[in-house]
């Protein structure tokens, strides 16, 4: 059997399915593990979730927040985002960066994670573990840049997913001691890059334009998460 679900994410209407042995075997044990996890700790619990462009990782978050509604209903399970996190596109625009001995706008590489702000990320984690009700980032993919303080935090358990996460790198590799528990979601290379070549083209890029974006930029950090992505309490693959 499927359990199909329909979800806004950010400000696109998503189509998914999950196989009631997924539900079964893998995310309602997780839900109640978390909700364990408040219990013994009483107070909020802060889960990462990381995966590469592509994997379905927000999709995923936002079902996991809508099963937690009735297979914990005891408990607050609230999904956000590191993408409200992006450099805003005017800086982009107008700084550039060397990539492969070569000057490129920051543009053209948006989503590496030299195009994140890490900085207030880290200070926004902090904030959350500390238990209050904060406030969080929107990305908003009409505008091509974030809405700050667009979500209210007051949950007990607060789910955030994003590529780097778990990246095992300089300043992001920081970010998991601030997590009670890590979720890493892993997928074939070949098929990420076959769903990212079909995302650029329903933008109105031609196959080819959007292959030479994809090899150029996208796949860059793909293969960044799937190679220096640190271990997590459960790894997940689709």
């Amino acid at each position: 059997m499927i359990m199909n679900y329909s979800a806004d994410i950010n400000g696109i209407t998503v189509n998914a399915a999950y196989s009631d042995t997924t539900v079964n075997e893998v995310f309602i044990p997780l839900l109640k593990h978390l909700a364990q996890l408040h219990h013994e700790k009483q107070r909020r619990i802060l889960v990462m979730l990381a995966a590469p462009p592509t994997t379905g990782k927000s999709t995923l978050v936002s079902f996991l927040e809508h099963l937690a509604r009735s297979v914990i209903p005891e408990k607050r399970l609230q999904a956000v985002g590191m993408d409200g996190f992006h450099l805003r596109q005017s800086y982009l625009l107008t700084h550039t960066v060397e990539i492969d001995g070569k000057r490129v706008s920051m543009s053209s590489i948006k989503g590496a994670p030299i195009t994140f702000d890490l900085d207030a990320l880290t200070r926004k984690i902090r904030e959350v573990t500390e238990g209050n009700s904060c406030r969080w980032p929107h990305y908003d993919r009409q505008l091509h840049d974030p809405v700050d303080d667009a979500i209210t935090i007051d949950a007990d358990i607060v789910l955030i997913e994003g590529n780097y996460l778990l990246l095992d790198a300089d300043g992001w590799r920081d970010l998991s001691r601030y997590a009670d528990y890590t979720i890493s979601l892993t997928a074939d290379e070949e098929m990420l890059r076959s769903r990212l070549i079909r995302r650029k083209m329903k933008t109105g890029m031609t196959r080819e334009d959007a292959e030479r974006f994809v090899e150029s930029s996208d796949m860059r950090n793909v293969r960044l998460c799937l190679d220096k992505t640190m271990k997590a309490d459960l790894d997940l693959s689709i």
